[in-house]
C-alpha cells in the first residue's frame, strides 16, 4: 500500500494531496495567486492528518516537475526534495501536462461521444505563447511538450482527423485563435490538480521509477527571464 504525497505548483494554483494505492484520500488546494509559499506546508500537514496519517508514514513524494511558472514550480520541488530528505523516502516527478491530460480524461472526456479525440492541456506563458501538448484518450503522447505561439493555423494538420479538446488557463489564447475550428472544443475551468497525480504516482512508485533527489531540477522548458525591478531607485 503507497501513501504518497502528491504536490502541484506549477501554476497559480497551490494543490497538495494525499493519495493511498493511487486514491485520493484527502486534498487541500487555493487559487490565491502567489500562495504557495505560504500555502504549501500547511496543506501537507493539513492532507496527511485528514488522512488519518503522519508523516513518518508517507512512503513517497510526488511533484509536478513543470512546464510552468519558474517560481511555482521552484517551490514545489524545493519542497518535495525537503520531505525526502528528511524522511529519506523516493521522490517521483510527473510532468505536469501529463498529469492534466489525465484529469481532462477523469473531467472533461465523454467516452460514449463519437470520433477521435485528443486532449490538449495548455499552460499560460508569454504573450500568445501557451506550453502545450498533445496526448490520445489512453494517454499516449501524440506530440510532445513544446512552448508554443498560437495563431489561425495552429494545429491545422490535426483537425481533419480528430476533435481537439482544449483546456488550462492557456486555453483561451487558443480559443481567440482557432474559434473558427468546428473541431475545435474547449473547455473551462480546468486547472492542475494533485489529485490528478495520483494514478501515475502511484504506477512510478510500483515501477521504481524515482529521481536523484540531490539533483533533480524541475522542467523549466524556457529558460527563466528576470523581470526588470519597479522599486524606485533600482536599475
Amino acid at each position: 500500500m503507497a501513501r504518497i504525497l502528491n504536490i502541484e505548483t506549477s501554476t497559480s494554483v497551490c494543490s497538495v494531496g494525499l493519495s493511498i494505492d493511487g486514491k485520493i484520500a484527502s486534498l487541500q488546494e487555493s487559487h490565491t495567486k502567489n500562495s504557495h509559499a505560504e500555502q504549501i506546508s500547511l496543506f501537507s500537514q493539513k492532507v496527511i492528518v485528514d488522512a488519518g496519517l503522519k508523516f513518518a508514514d508517507l512512503d513517497a513524494v510526488s511533484v509536478s516537475k513543470g512546464p510552468g511558472s519558474y517560481t511555482g514550480l521552484r517551490i514545489g520541488v524545493s519542497t518535495a526534495k525537503g520531505y525526502c530528505y528528511g524522511l529519506d523516502i523516493p521522490l517521483i516527478s510527473i510532468g505536469t501536462l501529463t498529469a492534466m491530460a489525465a484529469g481532462m480524461k477523469i473531467q472533461l472526456w465523454d467516452k460514449n461521444s463519437s470520433g477521435n479525440i485528443l486532449f490538449c492541456p495548455m499552460i499560460d506563458a508569454r504573450r500568445m505563447e501557451v506550453y502545450t501538448a498533445l496526448f490520445s484518450t489512453d494517454l499516449a503522447k501524440v506530440e510532445d511538450v513544446t512552448a508554443k505561439v498560437i495563431d489561425n493555423e495552429s494545429f491545422s494538420n490535426r483537425f481533419a482527423d480528430y476533435k481537439l479538446i482544449f483546456a488550462g488557463d492557456g486555453a483561451p489564447k487558443c480559443k481567440e485563435a482557432l474559434d473558427h475550428q468546428p473541431n475545435a472544443i474547449f473547455k473551462d475551468d480546468f486547472y492542475p490538480s494533485a489529485s490528478y497525480q495520483s494514478v501515475i504516482a502511484e504506477q512510478k512508485f510500483l515501477d521504481k521509477d524515482f529521481e536523484d533527489t540531490a539533483y533533480f531540477e524541475p522542467y523549466y522548458l524556457k529558460e527563466f527571464i528576470a523581470g526588470k525591478p519597479r522599486v524606485k531607485g533600482l536599475r
